[in-house]
């Protein structure tokens, strides 16, 4: 652990400075001297990792985090000054959502046969096996209830502590924002369909108190709003904050800016949709934190959704990939498109292995000047200098070899220390700690 392998030969401007084999991680945060992991797989119920980087050659685990739910994971994690917040959601299974449509599903075949259908009926209904049914019963009868965010206090690395547990709806809290006055969540709630932000007032870090919601019209079902979309398709992934505005990816219902100068009154202030055409949901979105060329430039980033399996790869093959999107907001009311930049396949050699996924997912959050830092799954990742908004340009990349059983590499989330050192985390066994030496 901790030591620095020979650099891959697929990389440009970028070495490897060290790797530890760490439980698969869906975020990595950076705070001094610390990493902070939120692992994804529930490795042994793995919640939460901290790391020493204080030498980027030495990573040394510090402290971890169990969960006592098998049932959860908590892949994110963020700190401001000794409050850390990490999330708890429902794990992802192979029968997704049926159990919730298990009622309607029931009461449609009642109608339809004038009876109760048989085991073998509403599988079939379902889409799903006759032995399925008895663990979507079980689902219904005990319905998730664990969702939420947790906050901790760790003011000592070596022994976080506990201090609030914030309960949400749905299958809980995604990804989300913080500062030192408030929490910006993404989650389900009673009454909505698909996640939607609540803002939480965290000043007084034990007892998290609900500010506001804010969602797009038509997840309010409670009160009678009717999606125009089918399912969830349109939520809120996450929001990020800089001045008094929110940057947030919607998934398929594009990118949307909010207005929370009243905190207790958000507000849309500007929307862009490029679904259709484009297949991939857009992930994650905010403004760069210099103007450029005399405008108000912002990107987004789509997430390369469900492409994978040998199957499905060759069934969309064709469609466009995830990618990168520079816009111009300068106007919020009228945000426009200035150009994308993508990946091409022919760029790494796990483009198609299956199953695994090639495209974009996410970027470095805490931008400070022209670089956007972005994870490609299979593509490992990408530096692109946007100092031209009008046409990105590839300025490095580093794409790992597989983690161990991976038959590509699933490069996740990345974070940039105050040094410049990068840390990228894989959805596979594997933690990097990379330097970008740009030329010139």
């Amino acid at each position: 652990m901790g030591t620095a392998p020979s650099t891959p030969q697929l990389a440009h401007n970028v070495k490897r400075l060290a790797q530890l084999e760490l439980a698969g991680a869906g975020q990595v945060y950076i705070d001094g001297h610390y990493a902070y992991l939120g692992h994804l797989t529930n490795t042994e119920r793995l919640g939460t990792t901290i790391l020493d980087v204080s030498d980027p050659r030495k990573p040394r685990i510090v402290s971890q985090i169990f969960l006592d739910d098998a049932g959860s994971h908590s892949h994110k994690a963020r700190v401001v000054g000794d409050i850390m917040i990490v999330n708890s959601e429902k794990n992802a299974s192979e029968l997704g959502r049926k159990a919730e449509q298990l009622p309607s599903a029931r009461a449609a075949l009642r109608q339809t046969l004038g009876r109760d259908p048989t085991r073998a009926e509403l599988a079939a209904r379902l889409s799903v096996s006759d032995s399925d049914v008895p663990l979507l019963e079980a689902a219904e009868r005990e319905p998730y209830d664990k969702g939420g965010f947790r906050v901790y206090d760790v003011s000592d690395k070596a022994k976080p502590k506990l201090i609030a547990f914030q309960k949400t709806g749905g299958i809980g809290v995604h990804r989300f924002d913080m500062d030192a006055n408030y929490a910006y969540i993404s989650t389900e709630m009673p009454g909505y369909i698909g996640n939607i932000l609540v803002i939480y007032d965290i000043r007084n870090p034990a007892r998290p108190e609900e500010v506001s919601r804010w969602w797009m019209p038509g997840q309010h079902v409670a009160v009678g709003e009717q999606p125009t979309w089918p399912g969830r398709r349109n939520r809120l992934h996450h929001a990020l904050r800089s001045g008094d505005f929110l940057w947030a990816g919607c998934w398929m219902a594009g990118a949307h800016v909010i207005d929370v100068s009243d905190i207790r009154g958000p507000r849309t202030a500007g929307e862009y949709n490029y679904h259709p055409p484009f297949p991939e949901p857009t992930h994650t979105f905010k403004e760069m934190p210099v103007g450029i060329a005399g405008k108000r430039i912002a990107v987004a980033i789509d997430e390369e959704d469900h492409a994978h399996g040998a199957q499905e790869m060759a069934r969309r093959r064709g469609r466009p990939h995830a990618r990168l999107w520079v816009f111009d907001v300068t106007d919020m009311s009228n945000i426009q498109p200035v150009s994308t930049f993508e990946v091409s396949e022919l760029d790494s050699p796990w483009s198609r292995a299956a199953p695994g996924r090639f495209g974009a997912h996410q970027f470095w959050e805490r931008m400070n000047g022209t670089l956007v830092y972005c994870t490609w799954f299979a593509g490992g990742l990408r530096i692109v200098d946007i100092a031209d908004p009008f046409a990105p340009q590839e300025v490095g990349y580093f794409i790992p070899e597989p983690a161990r059983g991976r038959p590509g590499p699933l490069t996740n989330d990345v974070d940039v220390d105050a040094r410049g050192v990068i840390y990228v985390v894989d959805r596979g066994p594997r933690f990097d700690i990379l330097e970008f030496n740009r030329p010139g």
